[in-house]
C-alpha cells in the first residue's frame, strides 16, 4: 500500500540554500534508510530503475513566512530557496513510499524515532519532531491507503479530473524533456507506476476520451551548479468525454487519486512532479 508521510523537522542551525536542493534531500533520505538497513540504502542509491519512493522539497511550516512561495493549503509548494532557512524554523518534508516492502523495512525507523537524534543536511543539524501518516485538515499531503481502497473508493461517475502540479513537472519524451502536460504524458506516467506497484493491473485506460478543458500553468526554471530543470506549475482540468464505461471512469479517477503518492513525470525522487487531484468543496 502507498504511504504519504510528512516529517516535521526543526533545524538547529541555519540551512544554507545550496543544501536545500533535491540532490541533498535525496541523500538525506538514503541516510535515513541506511540507518536501519544499509544494504537497502546502497541498493536504492545504485538503482537506476523507477524507484518506489518520492520526496518533496523542504517546506517551511508557517504559511505567513516571506520565505514561503505559493498559496496555502498545499496547492503550491516551495521548490527553491534563495535564503537560508533560519535555525528553529519549523519545517516539513513529505516522503511517499509506494510499496509495503519499503515501508516495512523502514518501520523500525518510524517506531524508534529519537527526537533528540540529529540528522544532517549539509552543515545543519535537523531533529525529526514527529511524523504524520494520516490526513490532516492543515496537511493535505499526509495520507495512507491500500491500493484496493484507492480503486474501490475511486469515483465511477466523476468526469472532471482536476490536477494540481505543485512542484515543477516535466516529462521525458525520447531523449528530451517536454513540459506540456498532455493526457498521454500525465496518465501514462500514472498508469505505468500503478501497474508496477498496485497488483491491480489496468491493461489499458480510455486515454483517447480524456481532454484538457481548463489550463492554468506556467513554467519555472530550477538551476543549480550541476544542471537546469524546466517544469510546469499550476492546474489542469481533464474532462472524460464520450460514451465511456463507468469502470473506465473509475480507473482514470483511481490513477488521479494515486497521483498524491507517486507524482508524475521526472525527478519525483528529488522533489519534482508533486501532483494531486483536487475536489471541489
Amino acid at each position: 500500500m502507498p504511504h504519504s508521510l510528512v516529517l516535521n523537522l526543526l533545524p538547529q542551525s541555519p540551512i544554507p540554500p545550496q543544501y536545500l536542493t533535491g540532490r541533498h534531500l535525496h541523500a538525506l533520505f538514503l541516510t535515513l534508510v541506511s540507518s536501519v538497513d544499509s544494504t537497502l540504502g546502497d541498493r536504492l542509491h545504485d538503482s537506476t530503475a523507477d524507484k518506489a519512493f518520492t520526496l518533496s522539497p523542504l517546506q517551511i511550516s508557517n504559511t505567513n513566512s516571506p520565505l514561503l512561495k505559493g498559496g496555502k493549503g498545499g496547492s503550491k509548494l516551495q521548490y527553491s530557496h534563495q535564503q537560508p532557512i533560519p535555525a528553529g524554523t519549523p519545517c516539513w518534508w513529505r516522503i511517499s513510499l509506494l510499496d509495503d516492502t519499503l515501508f516495512g523495512k523502514l518501520t523500525q525507523l518510524w517506531l524508534n524515532l529519537n527526537p533528540n537524534r540529529p540528522w544532517h543536511l549539509g552543515p545543519a543539524d535537523l531533529y525529526i519532531t514527529s511524523i504524520q501518516g494520516t490526513p490532516q485538515s492543515i496537511q493535505p499531503w499526509a495520507n495512507a491507503n491500500t491500493y484496493a481502497q484507492l480503486y474501490e473508493e475511486a469515483s465511477d461517475g466523476n468526469s472532471s479530473i482536476n490536477l494540481t502540479f505543485s512542484t515543477p513537472t516535466a516529462f521525458r519524451q525520447g531523449q528530451y524533456d517536454t513540459t506540456l502536460p498532455t493526457r498521454e504524458s500525465v496518465f501514462n506516467s500514472l498508469l505505468s507506476r500503478w501497474n508496477k506497484y498496485s497488483g491491480i493491473e489496468f491493461s489499458q485506460i480510455a486515454i483517447e476520451s480524456i481532454f484538457p478543458s481548463f489550463v492554468n500553468i506556467h513554467t519555472e526554471i530550477l538551476a543549480d551548479s550541476r544542471s537546469k530543470f524546466i517544469g510546469i506549475i499550476g492546474e489542469v482540468t481533464y474532462k472524460i468525454l464520450g460514451a465511456v464505461e463507468p469502470i473506465q471512469i473509475k480507473q482514470i479517477n483511481a490513477l488521479a487519486d494515486f497521483a498524491l503518492y507517486t507524482g508524475v513525470g521526472r525527478k519525483t525522487t528529488m522533489g519534482m512532479g508533486m501532483t494531486r487531484q483536487m475536489y471541489s468543496p
